[in-house]
């Protein structure tokens, strides 16, 4: 046989396969593109419910007694700053860190730490 009509043939068969394959991966596709959309909406949903949660902590633990939130100066510290501290105190961050996060000075953090009896 010559080569040219070898190569013809292979080409041929090659083709007609190719339609019975791409199906296959048509279907494929689709299913991989319904998970991939059905993951994506799983993620949105868990982002809600842990931006939920997240409120509820900050929020969650309700005002503090007397005048424990208010500091020297008699400047009032909110109830989200000080479960900020407490958060970044557990999380073993220095007193310095926590007070240049919470754009307090080093002993409104203290002072806060010594109120909730962690210090």
């Amino acid at each position: 046989m010559d080569m040219p009509l070898i190569l013809i043939i292979i080409g041929l068969i090659a083709v007609i396969a190719s339609f019975f394959i791409g199906k296959s991966n048509q279907v494929s596709s689709d299913e991989l593109e319904k998970v991939s959309i059905s993951l994506h909406q799983e993620t949105n949903s868990l982002k809600k419910r842990m931006r939920a949660v997240e409120e509820e902590l900050m929020i969650g633990i309700g005002p503090m007694k007397g005048n424990q939130n208010k500091i020297k100066k008699g400047k009032p510290i909110h109830e989200i700053i000080i479960n900020q501290i407490l958060s970044l105190n557990s999380q073993g961050f220095s007193v310095n860190d926590i007070a240049k996060r919470a754009s307090l000075s080093t002993e409104e953090v203290i002072s806060v730490l010594q109120s909730r009896g962690v210090i």
